[in-house]
């Protein structure tokens, strides 16, 4: 991101003219004084000013063109030709890629598009800030996957609390995880919980105590 470095009186003439510059508020900016700066003698002999440098902090917008920019020179690398389109939702970065034949993005379960997913949050959040959730979906797989999942949810946690037994789902990453916890919330006579360490945590359905 964009900084500035500026020298004033004081500390903070130095900050509010870097600010000016770039043009945002304080609270959109990284701070750092490398002189506080000294009067001198009575005010005049051998006095020192004041100098910092502001750095603006990096946008969710911004933050999103270029994790847009970064997926587009990934598929280039892969020989995959395909429309990448990069939006902020829910402070969160989407990322969508429209095709033919994308299949192989996708993988077994999902589990291809998890990992370019997981590459993607990297790159997206190097030295940049806070971190900041990346969903990546290819011809809207993940909203399928939401739904079969759900289904899938309701059905095992009948045949839990008709067989009043516990019942073991395959290993999940933790954003399918949530949508099976999601759906039986409220599901009567069952209740839910996870096992195991990631990359083979799962969800556990059980009858309610």
């Amino acid at each position: 991101m964009k900084s500035v470095e500026v020298s004033a009186r004081t500390v903070d003439e130095a900050v509010s003219e870097a600010l000016e510059q770039l043009g945002v508020t304080k609270d959109q900016v990284d701070i750092e004084v490398m002189e506080e700066g000294s009067k001198g003698l009575l005010g005049l002999l051998g006095s020192k000013p004041a100098r910092v440098i502001v750095t603006q902090r990096p946008t969710l917008e911004w933050k999103a063109q270029r994790t847009g920019e970064f997926v587009r020179d990934l598929l280039k690398t892969m020989d995959i030709g395909a429309e990448v389109t990069a939006s902020v939702k829910d402070d969160m970065i989407f990322v969508d890629i429209e095709g033919d034949n994308l299949g192989l993005l996708i993988g077994r379960r999902g589990q291809t598009l998890d990992a370019l997913q997981y590459l993607t949050a990297l790159a997206s959040n190097r030295g940049e800030g806070e971190w900041t959730r990346i969903v990546l979906d290819v011809e809207g797989y993940r909203g399928r996957r939401e739904e079969t999942l759900r289904g899938l949810a309701r059905r095992l946690a009948e045949k839990a609390s008709a067989g009043s037994r516990r019942v073991v789902l395959d290993p999940m990453n933790a954003l399918e995880r949530r949508i099976i916890h999601n759906e039986l919330q409220g599901f009567a006579g069952v209740e839910t919980h996870s096992e195991g360490k990631d990359p083979y945590r799962r969800v556990i359905i059980l009858p309610e105590k």
